[in-house]
């Protein structure tokens, strides 16, 4: 699985700060850089990110605006450290000027955009009808709660993960939750990983701007820890997309798309999240 790297210096720092009792403390935190992407000669967007996985992020970003079609043909990706920018370069000629005028500021967290229509395209999405066992939903959960993750060591962050039935094949973090599915979408994108009995697990909200992202990649299912919104649920519904969510222990709440749940575990059998896991939760 390709995770997260906990121990690489480069995603986070160590700040000293005085305590409730007017102790010094030292705290790590997580680190916050501008990314500016471009597509061929036009600047699209700045993003608040990490800093890790920028190839990922540009091209999964770009995916997801519907800037990089299905079958455009990458030619060069150029990343400058320095500058903190990076260049895809496609085969098709591009130029974005009125869908940029027209943006929409999400409710994710380090401020998401979208450009143009939100609902643009959603009509056409016909999500594949893969089946998704509760004992691989049970499995999942554990398995991610104990990857080791910048969350694990500094907090503030947010994480992401494919999954094909019980085995988590990509886990990605970052300050916006927005951010972390693009990483995955683009990861998807380039190495040209089917959608097709995928589960995408989230620590965020189920909003409409996570509903939408998961659908524009193609994946049927969508699962959280956390809560819902109305419009997210909403969108799920309608393009028949399986919505899961406060998946805390053995309890979880499914909102859409419940033809796909293969009921094969059985609740009792299953652990309760301990004390220390409904607290962190409580905090996301």
């Amino acid at each position: 699985m390709i995770a997260p790297d906990p121990h690489n210096p480069y995603l986070t720092r160590e700040l000293v700060g005085i305590d409730h009792e007017g102790n010094t403390s030292n705290i790590t935190v997580v680190e916050e850089r501008p990314l500016t992407i471009f597509l061929n000669s036009q600047e699209i967007v700045t993003a608040m990110t990490i800093g890790d996985h920028p190839k990922y992020l540009a091209v999964g970003f770009l995916i997801n605006q519907r800037m990089l079609l299905p079958d455009d043909q990458i030619e060069k990706i150029e990343y400058d450290n320095d500058i903190e920018t990076i260049i895809i370069r496609t085969t098709r000629k591009t130029s974005y000027e009125e869908k940029l005028k027209k943006k929409t500021k999400t409710s994710g967290c380090a401020v998401g955009t979208v450009f143009g229509d939100m609902l643009e395209g959603l009509d056409a999405i016909n999500l594949p009808n893969s089946e998704v066992k509760t004992s691989w939903i049970y499995s999942l959960v554990k398995k991610i709660n104990t990857t080791p993750s910048l969350y694990l060591t500094a907090g503030a962050i947010h994480g992401t993960v494919l999954c094909e039935g019980d085995q988590p094949l990509i886990y990605m973090e970052d300050v916006g939750r927005h951010n972390a599915v693009d990483k995955i979408s683009g990861w998807m994108f380039l190495n040209k990983i089917s959608p097709e009995n995928k589960i995408l697990y989230t620590t965020g909200r189920l909003t409409s701007e996570m509903v939408i992202k998961t659908a524009l990649m193609g994946i049927p299912v969508l699962a959280s820890r956390s809560g819902f919104t109305a419009w997210g649920a909403e969108i799920a519904n309608e393009i028949g997309m399986t919505l899961i969510g406060r998946l805390r222990g053995r309890r979880f709440l499914c909102l859409s798309g419940q033809h796909r749940l293969n009921w094969d575990a059985d609740p009792k059998l299953v652990e309760e999240e301990s004390f220390k896991n409904k607290r962190k939760a409580s905090h996301e």
